[in-house]
């Protein structure tokens, strides 16, 4: 195989995953591509077709053109650590997960093969600090399927690096003294700290080993923010607290259980086995055809997750900058129109991000880190930009200046420049 020019530094994201590719040569990035994290497989398979999914921002298009009738994959991030995961059928396929994730690094290949006119093999991958809360056994499953995923993607020589390890060297780019930088990288799925020493005149040196002082991770991100949403503004228009009467005389409510499963992708995702398709059918007949509850069997037979927390991601953005927001959704018959006020919006999301606040404080207290000693924050990631998170850095290291990259480039920037994990 000839001797390639470029390697692919590729942050593999739960909301969105992005390809920066490093010219060796010149030691300067050629271009970046993002793409959203999603995969669609249509509903009508064509056995004679290669190809019966597409990956990006193709796979909405194609979700909302086909009606919204195939298989419509979100967060598939998030199954990476998942034992109970073990394979979905599609079109009577079977995909384990690094088969899944292997389709959205692919794809990523193709786009950037065709920028740099080379197969590329050489890639830097990104990985959270902990894929799962400190759990070693799920952690280890996790790297191992994404390692399985990059050989299938066609990627023969990878290393892995840290995601807030990759910001925090796209941020080093932009100093011009030494410092001791926080890096937090604030995604979909986790939210990683990483503490360490960063100097503009050790840009591309062989060993950094020594300047990272601590690093750690918590299993919060925008996705459990959308969730609490969900959980608290969303479920009441799918029959959340309805009624149901199965013997005469005794009436119920239908089970929470069923509600936390629309609250979270990876469980949407798999969400139409028979048994409980049955039983909510059962609950609609025994409540007398609620109609609150009929919206909920329209969400799942119509596959309408996606947009409805599309609606969610839109109030979220815009409460970013904004003190009230819409929670605006309408669509074969389900109709939401919720006025949305930042504090009310703070509250649900509370708990979540007293949960990282929390964490942030173990992780200075358990590394000996002294709020004096850092020189400056970095915040990166989508999920950095709401206005709670903000506040929790700001109100906790005042004397700081809190600095920000391309939310979504960034990490796959730094991670293309981490080339020195080759020089082993």
């Amino acid at each position: 195989m000839a001797n390639n020019r470029f390697l692919y530094g590729i942050d593999f994201g739960t909301t969105n995953s992005a390809l920066a590719i490093f010219d060796e040569e010149t030691k300067e990035i050629h271009s970046t591509i993002i793409i959203p994290s999603l995969i669609y497989f249509f509903h009508q398979f064509d056995a004679k077709s290669e190809k019966n999914y597409v990956v990006g921002e193709e796979a909405i298009a194609a979700y909302l053109n086909d009606g919204m009738k195939g298989r419509f994959i979100k967060s598939i991030k998030q199954i990476l650590s998942r034992t109970s995961f073990t394979e979905t059928r599609i079109h009577n396929k079977r995909y384990n997960a690094a088969d899944l994730v292997a389709l959205i690094l692919k794809e990523l290949k193709e786009r950037a093969d065709i920028l740099t006119g080379e197969d590329c093999r050489k890639a830097v991958i990104g990985r959270p600090v902990f894929f799962d809360d400190d759990n070693v056994q799920k952690d280890t499953l996790a790297q191992t399927r994404l390692n399985k995923a990059a050989a299938i993607a066609g990627f023969e020589n990878v290393r892995f690096q840290f995601e807030p390890i990759g910001a925090a060297f796209a941020y080093e780019k932009s100093l011009a003294k030494k410092e001791n930088v926080l890096v937090a990288d604030l995604g979909g799925g986790t939210t990683d700290f990483t503490y360490l020493v960063l100097d503009p005149e050790k840009v591309g040196s062989k060993d950094r080993k020594n300047d990272m002082m601590a690093n750690g991770g918590i299993y919060i991100g925008g996705d459990s923010f959308d969730s609490a949403f969900m959980w608290e503004k969303g479920t009441p228009y799918f029959g959340k607290h309805t009624q149901y009467e199965a013997t005469p005389g005794k009436v119920l409510t239908v089970p929470k259980s069923l509600f936390a499963n629309i609250c979270s992708w990876e469980q949407m995702n798999f969400f139409n086995g028979l048994r409980i398709q049955k039983d909510i059918e059962d609950y609609y007949y025994f409540s007398g055809n609620n109609r609150l509850f009929k919206n909920l069997i329209t969400l799942i037979e119509n596959n309408l997750g996606y947009s409805v927390f599309q609606s969610i991601e839109k109030a979220k953005i815009t409460l970013s900058n904004a003190v009230t927001a819409n929670f605006s959704y309408h669509n074969m018959g389900v109709e939401i129109e919720e006025e949305i006020p930042l504090d009310v919006y703070e509250q649900i999301i509370a708990k979540d991000v007293d949960r990282i606040a929390n964490y942030l404080d173990d992780f200075m207290l358990q590394n000996n880190i002294d709020a004096k000693n850092i020189d400056s924050l970095f915040l990166t990631g989508g999920t950095s930009m709401v206005g709670s998170i903000q506040k929790l850095f700001k109100n906790r290291f005042p004397h700081v200046s809190l600095n920000s990259g391309d939310n979504f480039k960034s990490v796959a920037k730094g991670l293309a420049y981490s080339s020195y994990l080759f020089e082993d």
